[in-house]
């Protein structure tokens, strides 16, 4: 048994608040697989592609160092 999502659809995907909607470069996480211990990550333009895995603990201190400005925009 893996912990890894399954990309091809069976996972809910919610996407970035800082995308802005305007496609470009968005992410999509998945706050349900959250409760297996991993949160997945991937580029909404590649749904099928890979996604990356973070421990909770690990996502939550992104989400707040991007909330915060501690990482420079484009």
């Amino acid at each position: 048994m893996s912990n890894t999502p399954d990309p091809s659809g069976s996972t809910q995907w919610v996407k970035s608040t800082y995308s802005g909607g305007e496609g470009g470069q968005c992410i999509e996480w998945s706050p349900a697989a959250a409760v297996t211990g991993v949160v997945p990550v991937r580029d909404s333009k590649d749904p099928h592609g890979p996604a990356l895995t973070f421990t909770p603990d690990a996502w939550a201190s992104f989400v707040a160092g991007v909330q915060s400005g501690e990482f420079p925009t484009a």
